[in-house]
């Protein structure tokens, strides 16, 4: 537009003073610039592309092959084309670092009227997440480098990388309890297989529950009396409030916390009992631009800004899957813990408010937490209070406060467990199982 405007510029003054040659000159400079111009915007309308992934969900370790083929749709010849296929930055800056490449994602050709040709690379996922690998990005111009064109020929393919699952050893399958023996505070269901003993018959009570050899011996109708059921399955409780996960720790403590409800979710699914999750972090697909993508672009930061998943999200509800049973329920559970986010909203302590009225109370409510201020050992008590079954796994370190946060959680009569490390899982598990 600069170059435009000091032509016309130069032409005026030209024709003012009648100065032929310089008025000569400038024509042919227009006509330059205006040919270029038409060039350029042929150029970078006329190419289409294709990208193809090999999966879109993938394990820790895997790698997925991407494909992408550009073609000149034009009867006109393509000098020159740069093409950049996007991935996230910040998956590749962190260290250490959640993904790593193969191959070359940007490239510079040329292309012949109707000609195709293929990038070709792959990507190493060395951590779970929720990836988006794309759009494609194209720039041309004319010649001179008088006029540039940037465009995006594709839409973005998101990868879904599942977080890793730790069998859990001390776990009795045929038991069929995931966390061992709890009675229910609140008599809600009882086990017709386990008497606790026997009462005089009152008004109401059915004729299964009358005990005839009781009644044979004393003469008056007796009744059988059950404990209660046990509690079978869980729920899972995981603060992944970014105030919780000091920067020095990270990205390590935070995948040990993913990592450990992973694990739980996948051994209380393997025994057939009923496992759910809920969570105060943020689901990454919310991130995900729906709208807002243009065709062409001024500048190339600009067209890299648009096309990139939003850097921030403000859902403030919480992840939930509800409490049941089904085949579909740990692939939920493991697809809601791959796209995990830290938030800055809801405190664990909002967060168990918000949840209680989901908790079923005939599950475990096992709570994975890095830190336990004082909110948050007093909004535990008071579910244990309730009448639920309440179980603490810290996320901590030999050297951080752990004798003082599991002292406000005794206090509130939670029971307390460790991990420190993925070895300690299973180890934590264990002592639950057997308790």
């Amino acid at each position: 537009m600069r170059w435009l405007l000091g032509a016309t510029l130069l032409l005026a003054v030209g024709i003012v003073f009648q100065l032929g040659l310089l008025v000569y000159a400038m024509y042919v400079l227009l006509g330059v610039m205006l040919i270029s111009r038409h060039l350029a915007r042929e150029w970078i309308e006329n190419i289409t592309a294709e990208r193809e992934c090999s999966r879109l969900t993938a394990e820790i370790g895997d790698k997925v092959a991407v494909i992408v083929n550009v073609k000149n749709a034009g009867k006109m010849p393509v000098p020159w084309l740069l093409i950049e296929d996007a991935v996230p930055k910040q998956a590749l800056l962190q260290r250490p670092p959640r993904i790593s490449m193969d191959g070359r994602r940007m490239n510079i050709m040329q292309l012949a009227p109707h000609g195709q040709k293929s990038l070709l690379y792959q990507v190493t996922f060395l951590m779970r997440g929720y990836y988006q690998l794309g759009p494609l990005l194209l720039e041309s111009g004319d010649l001179f480098g008088l006029h540039r064109r940037f465009r995006v020929a594709t839409k973005p393919h998101f990868i879904l990388v599942f977080p890793k699952v730790l069998p859990l050893e001390g776990y009795d399958l045929a038991s069929r309890r995931p966390i061992g023996e709890v009675r229910l505070t609140h008599r809600l269901f009882e086990d017709p297989t386990r008497i606790s003993g026997v009462r005089e018959y009152q008004n109401g009570d059915a004729l299964n529950r009358i005990h005839w050899r009781a009644t044979a011996r004393t003469g008056s109708l007796h009744c059988k009396m059950y404990e209660p059921s046990c509690i079978a399955g869980m729920t899972l409780l995981l603060d992944f409030h970014q105030a919780g996960y000091a920067t020095r720790n990270e990205p390590h403590r935070s995948e040990l916390a993913v990592t450990a409800a992973a694990s739980l979710a996948n051994a209380v699914y393997q025994m057939g009992q009923q496992i759910g999750f809920i969570t105060n972090g943020r689901d990454a697909a919310d991130r995900i631009r729906e709208e807002g993508f243009r065709h062409e672009f001024r500048t190339r930061s600009l067209a890299l800004d648009t096309v990139e998943m939003q850097s921030k999200s403000e859902r403030l509800r919480p992840v939930i899957v509800e409490t049941r049973r089904g085949p579909e329920q740990l692939v939920r559970i493991l697809e809601a813990l791959a796209r995990l986010e830290f938030t800055d909203g809801l405190t664990f302590g909002q967060l168990v408010v918000e949840a209680t009225s989901r908790l079923p109370r005939d599950a475990t409510v096992v709570a994975l937490l890095p830190d336990v201020p004082p909110e948050t050992a007093i909004a535990l008590g008071s579910l244990r209070r309730r009448g639920y079954a309440v179980t603490v796994i810290l996320l901590m370190y030999e050297d951080e406060n752990f004798a003082e946060c599991m002292g406000r959680l005794l206090a509130e009569g939670v029971d307390v467990r460790r991990v420190e490390s993925e070895a300690a899982i299973s180890e934590v598990c264990s002592e639950c199982a057997v308790r």
